[in-house]
């Protein structure tokens, strides 16, 4: 599975659509480990098109501070989970306390 996160100053950017990068891990199901790693610069800020680049990447969940409810459409179209609510942090750390179902999330961030 490919988790996502986007990222600005090597932290989770809180707003989707304005981050500098995304961080893409490779996770082993059974095993809930981090087996890779990749970061990728964000390709320009247009409405629906960072859905379907993360999942023409195979990303299959995304994990953010807020994001439009039409983002959010789009990722379920494509079979992508969505978390939002996620606070700035650490990437690597997002993504283990996810693994470990100890993530903790608030509200939705982004009002559009």
């Amino acid at each position: 599975m490919k988790i996502a996160i986007p990222v600005s100053d090597k932290k989770l950017c809180l707003h989707f659509g304005h981050c500098e990068q995304f961080e893409i891990f490779d996770v082993d199901d059974h095993t809930k480990n981090i087996t890779g790693r990749a970061t990728f610069n964000a390709p320009p800020h247009e409405p629906g098109l960072l859905p379907r680049w993360l999942a023409d990447k195979g990303v299959k969940c995304v994990i953010a501070g807020g994001m439009g409810s039409r983002a959010v459409a789009i990722f379920k179209e494509n079979g992508v989970n969505v978390i939002t609510g996620a606070h700035a942090g650490e990437p690597t750390a997002i993504v283990k306390d996810y693994l470990d179902g100890r993530l903790i999330t608030g509200s939705n961030v982004c009002d559009h």
